[in-house]
């Protein structure tokens, strides 16, 4: 169990945690002389001390598993908010946006495109390893779960959540890519082309749905305003044979200042100058964009 240090402990150079406003930080003693203690964080503050006047709480020396980071946070020694969110930092500077809290995997939105992160080669390495032997990844819960529908013979579900714009939808979507394709390789050659409707049905279902429950805020300019439901129907064989997706929790139609409702019925207007939507005062166009929406203003160049 780790324990704070008293400022006769402190020294240059230490790795500690810094506790300030009720979080703490990753910091380095960056100077410890003349009775004065500078803490410099890994994220770009400085706080300078008084040496007698460092509460016994304020520092805690920073396990090696914190320093160097890890893939499964199952493994830290820190056991703090600031030790995960820490190390989800770490890896996210090494590109590596997947972390492991025991059979739970954290993902970082990267916002940029990472190649070869999930092409076939990805699929087919994670296919022939279990859970936690190769690095994290969301293929590795994917298939996790489905070698669990035949070693367990049960239903499987994997939850999917976060906030907006943390990437669920986009992760909803490898999930089932990795499965089809798992679906593909239980076939006989004879019969994948039957069965690949299937699968092309449910990856390009997506588009779809987003088009009728997906809005710009300020968060995310392709928010979902709804859940989904998503249920496979494999046969005994390991391929798909069928699924639905069922829409709930739809958020409140009201629009606040600054964002969009709906993404499909947006073009209906675009013909409109905007002398003639202000004209109409349709309850429509409220409905669809705020006047202060940059959305609103983007819709009439």
């Amino acid at each position: 169990v780790s324990h704070f240090l008293s400022p006769q402990e402190i020294t240059e150079g230490d790795r500690v945690w810094l506790r300030e406003e009720e979080q703490y930080l990753p910091s380095t003693v960056s100077s410890c002389s003349g009775g004065v203690v500078v803490f410099a964080t890994d994220y770009g503050q400085v706080y300078t001390y008084k040496q007698n006047a460092l509460s016994w709480q304020k520092v805690q020396p920073m396990h090696h598993s914190s320093i160097r980071g890890v893939e499964d946070m199952a493994t830290l020694e820190d056991l703090h908010d600031g030790a995960i969110m820490h190390n989800l930092f770490l890896r996210y500077q090494q590109r590596q946006i997947y972390t492991y809290i025991g059979s739970i995997l954290a993902a970082v939105n990267p916002y940029q495109l990472l190649p070869g992160l999930y092409d076939r080669q990805a699929m087919e390495m994670y296919s022939r390893h279990h859970l936690g032997e190769i690095t994290p990844h969301i293929f590795a819960v994917a298939n996790e779960c489905y070698r669990s529908l035949w070693k367990r013979q049960q239903n499987q579900c994997i939850l999917i959540s976060g906030e907006s714009g943390a990437g669920k939808t986009e992760s909803t979507k490898l999930i089932l890519k990795f499965l089809s394709a798992m679906s593909q390789h239980s076939l006989e050659v004879s019969c994948r082309d039957r069965a690949s409707h299937v699968e092309e049905a449910l990856l390009e279902s997506s588009p779809i749905m987003e088009a009728f429950g997906n809005a710009k805020t300020i968060y995310n300019n392709n928010s979902s305003r709804f859940g989904k439901f998503v249920q496979l129907h494999f046969s005994q064989k390991g391929n798909i044979q069928g699924g639905r997706i069922v829409d709930c929790i739809l958020l409140n139609p009201e629009t606040p200042p600054c964002e969009s409702s709906l993404r499909l019925t947006s073009p209906k207007t675009s013909f409109l100058s905007r002398n003639e939507v202000f004209q109409r005062k349709s309850r429509f166009i409220r409905y669809l964009w705020k006047p202060d929406s940059s959305v609103f203003n983007c819709a009439f160049k």
